[in-house]
């Protein structure tokens, strides 16, 4: 049974998701609207009785009339009909939504790869050429499979257009699939709370036209090559998260901001001690970001060894030491 004609599952955007853009997502939206629908039902039967009964059925007309009521009898027809109905709409139901799993769980052999990595407060996306982004860029009409792991806590990657959701575990690796159908700008968000900045910790999806993508995705990945070093300093910035916990305009977050550091000066670290703020004190913090912490901050920031090149924590520390110069 194809519920989509009844309910245009997905064609528009409605008060409880956006306008679905993947090939699987309406099998989602169908099974919501039938339960959504089988409620409503429901929910107007019982209010409607309730109403008449308490109506007709109310103590001081039984008092008024004096009259004996009738006992209660049993009725095999209306107990088969209120036993064995709701019996095959839960298997109907059941069904659906298990056959749709199964569908949503396996994807397609030739499914585009791209690993996600989830940590406080962001995502990041890793593609096979190497590249590294804070963006997530799919071919439209080409099935993408994401291959996600966490940095620290329990995530949760969840496209709401594509209807697609999955938990982002430490420790272990969990995976799911679509086809986008429509190019487009998609929102990704964390649906499972993990800390201060759970609410900002959100990416953009960009779903192109293969060619398009290709191009795209060719030339986003030579940036460290291909920019001046301060542009390319600051895409670094953006996109492995910095822009989470360090702030640049002055202002403490997570982590100190960027803004406001003058290299060769003396900074307090949480053990008392006193470290020289220069080149290597900051790549140390990259690399061994529990090595030496600053004081009054926690040592939430995850390690970046062997996720940064030499080429983009260089360029990187070339656009902190802008932000201060005057």
């Amino acid at each position: 049974m194809n519920l989509a004609g009844l309910w245009m599952a997905g064609t528009e955007a409605t008060m409880w998701l956006p306008p679905q853009k993947s090939v699987n997502g309406h099998k989602v939206d169908e099974l919501f609207n039938f339960i959504l629908y089988v409620n409503y039902f429901f929910l107007a039967v019982i209010t409607i009785l309730m109403i008449v009964f308490v109506i007709k059925y109310a103590r001081g007309k039984q008092e008024e009339s004096r009259e004996p009521q009738p006992s209660p009898s049993h009725n095999t027809a209306l107990e088969l009909v209120w036993s064995i109905g709701p019996l095959f709409l839960v298997l109907y139901i059941f069904w659906v939504g298990w056959t749709g799993y199964l569908d949503l769980r396996t994807p397609p052999g030739d499914a585009f790869e791209v690993h996600v990595t989830g940590q406080k407060w962001s995502w990041t996306f890793t593609y096979p050429n190497g590249h590294v982004d804070a963006d997530l860029l799919v071919p439209v009409g080409q099935p993408v499979r994401l291959t996600m792991g966490s940095e620290d806590v329990l995530h949760s990657f969840f496209i709401p257009a594509f209807r697609a959701k999955m938990d982002v575990v430490p420790g272990r690796y969990t995976t799911m699939w679509f086809t986008a159908t429509e190019a487009g700008d998609y929102d990704v968000y964390c649906t499972e709370y993990c800390g201060t900045e759970h609410s900002s910790m959100g990416a953009r999806l960009l779903a192109m036209p293969p060619a398009e993508f290709e191009a795209e995705l060719a030339k986003r990945s030579n940036y460290l090559e291909n920019d001046p070093p301060l542009v390319a300093g600051e895409k670094v910035y953006r996109i492995q998260g910095c822009t989470q916990c360090h702030s640049i305009d002055g202002t403490d977050g997570i982590g100190p901001s960027f803004k406001g550091i003058v290299l060769g000066q003396s900074r307090p670290l949480a053990d008392g001690s006193q470290v020289v703020y220069d080149e290597n004190y900051v790549r140390e913090s990259i690399m061994e970001p529990q090595a030496k912490i600053a004081a009054g901050y926690d040592p939430v920031m995850p390690t970046y060894k062997g996720r940064l090149k030499d080429k983009a924590i260089t360029v990187l520390i070339q656009y902190i030491k802008s932000l201060n110069d005057e």
